[in-house]
C-alpha cells in the first residue's frame, strides 16, 4: 500500500512543482530582462530605481524555482524508474543540472549590476544576458527534447504534447537570444506539461497501477 500511494502521489508532486518552477522562472526571466533593457547593447542604460525592488525580488526567488525545478525533475524521473534509458536520462540530468547552475550565474551577475546602482559595467552586463539567453537556454532546449523523448518512448505524454516539446526544444536551442523574451518558451513549455500531468492524462501509466 505505501508503494502505491507514493506511486499515485508522484505525478501530483511532478505537476505542483512544474507549476511552480514555471511561474517563478517566467517573473525571473521578465524581470531580469528588464535590468537588461538592451541586452548586450545596453552597456550605458541603467535600471529605473522604482524597478530595482522588483527586481531583487525576482532574484531572490530564483533559488527557489532552482529547488522546484530539481523536485520536478526528480519527479518526472519517477515516472520512468527502472525502464530508464541510461544514455538518455543521463542527458536529461545533466542537461537539467547545468541549467540551474547557468541560472544561478546569470542571477549572480545580474545582482553585480544591480549592485552598482543600475549602471554596471558591460562586461558584468554581458556575462548575465549570454548566461541567461544563450547557455541556460541552450540546456533548457536540451532538457525539453530529451524529456519528450523520453516521454514519447515510455507513452507517458500524449503525441501532441510530445510534438509541443520538439518545437519548444528547437525554438530554444535555435533562435537563443536572437529573438528577444524567447526564454519564455522554456516556462511555458513546463506548465503545459504540468497542466497535463495535473489533469491525469498519462493512460500508459495509471490503468496498470489500477487494476492491481
Amino acid at each position: 500500500m505505501e508503494r502505491k500511494h507514493k506511486r499515485l502521489a508522484t505525478p501530483w508532486a511532478a505537476g505542483v512543482a512544474g507549476v511552480v518552477l514555471a511561474i517563478l522562472t517566467a517573473t525571473a526571466i521578465v524581470l531580469v530582462r528588464i535590468a537588461l533593457p538592451n541586452g548586450l547593447n545596453g552597456a550605458e542604460a541603467t535600471v529605473d530605481p522604482g524597478q530595482r525592488g522588483a527586481v531583487r525580488t525576482a532574484l531572490e526567488l530564483i533559488p527557489f524555482a532552482g529547488i522546484a525545478f530539481l523536485w520536478f525533475m526528480g519527479a518526472l524521473r519517477e515516472q520512468v524508474g527502472e525502464r530508464e534509458d541510461k544514455f538518455v536520462s543521463t542527458v536529461f540530468l545533466g542537461s537539467g543540472l547545468v541549467f540551474v547552475a547557468t541560472l544561478f550565474g546569470a542571477a549572480a551577475a545580474a545582482w553585480s549590476v544591480l549592485g552598482e546602482g543600475g549602471q554596471g559595467s558591460s562586461f558584468g552586463r554581458d556575462v548575465a544576458y549570454a548566461l541567461l539567453t544563450t547557455y541556460a537556454m541552450r540546456m533548457a532546449a536540451v532538457f525539453v527534447i530529451t524529456t519528450s523523448t523520453i516521454g514519447h518512448r515510455f507513452g507517458v505524454l500524449p503525441r501532441p504534447l510530445t510534438a509541443v516539446g520538439y518545437l519548444a526544444g528547437l525554438t530554444l536551442l535555435v533562435v537563443g537570444a536572437n529573438v528577444p523574451w524567447s526564454e519564455l518558451v522554456f516556462p511555458a513549455w513546463v506548465l503545459v506539461l504540468s497542466l497535463n500531468i495535473l489533469w491525469g492524462r498519462r493512460p500508459a501509466v495509471s490503468r496498470p497501477a489500477t487494476t492491481t
